[in-house]
């Protein structure tokens, strides 16, 4: 088939289904070796009322879904996660960060090349080791990882670039009816909604592809 489609997954850091779709992606994209795929994560805030420096989890899931439901919220996404190989680790997470910051470094890992890992480090970070993923030393050693200049992050983090580049694209994605995280966009044609099966994200990847071919 040999073709090259794309693929716009929004999504937010601090979203664990976000994780577990990006996952499965992984996986779909490399059941279609016949196809190229290119995947691009756009900005989405699941709550954007969360203030700069973040808020104690606890406290913040305790106000949100209260203290009986918090104790087994998490059961379904730790059963899909070790089907999937999420490592995840509810128990590390102190802090509900903004995301903004770490949305803006995604912009800037998109057009060095390095997207996809940097967002890979995001979430181990945040939802593996419990790091705090608003605060700059953090994403600095991110961004380093994945071979950006860490000073220059941390100068640009420091000031307002692409702040409103990323609140616009975010508030585009509600524009277009998108309310819930992670949604794939395949093509700019077909939305796919949730942390979709592998083998659903897989099938529709050659739909795509076959129907950009014909």
């Amino acid at each position: 088939m040999n073709k090259t489609i794309r693929i716009d997954v929004v999504s937010d850091v601090i979203c664990p289904w976000c994780f577990l779709g990006k996952t499965r992606l992984d996986k779909a994209i490399a059941l279609v070796p016949d196809v190229t795929v290119e995947v691009v994560f756009r900005p989405f805030f699941l709550d954007p009322t969360i203030p700069p420096r973040g808020l104690d989890r606890h406290a913040y899931m305790v106000a949100k879904f209260g203290e009986e439901r918090l104790k087994t919220i998490h059961d379904p996404l730790i059963a899909a996660g070790r089907e999937d190989g999420v490592p995840y680790q509810f128990d590390k997470i102190t802090r509900t960060p903004n995301t903004l910051n770490a949305h803006r470094l995604l912009r800037w890992a998109q057009q060095a090349g390095v997207q996809g890992t940097v967002m890979q480090g995001l979430f181990m970070a945040y939802w593996h080791y419990g790091q705090d993923v608003g605060d700059i030393e953090v994403l600095k050693t991110i961004a380093v990882i994945n071979g950006l200049d860490g000073d220059d992050v941390v100068a640009l983090l420091k000031g307002d670039t692409d702040v409103e580049n990323v609140r616009a694209e975010a508030a585009q994605s509600q524009a277009a009816g998108i309310t819930g995280v992670p949604t794939f966009v395949l093509a700019n044609r077909y939305g796919l909604a949730g942390a979709q099966p592998t083998a659903t994200l897989a099938n529709a990847i050659r739909k795509v592809a076959a129907e950009a071919v014909a």
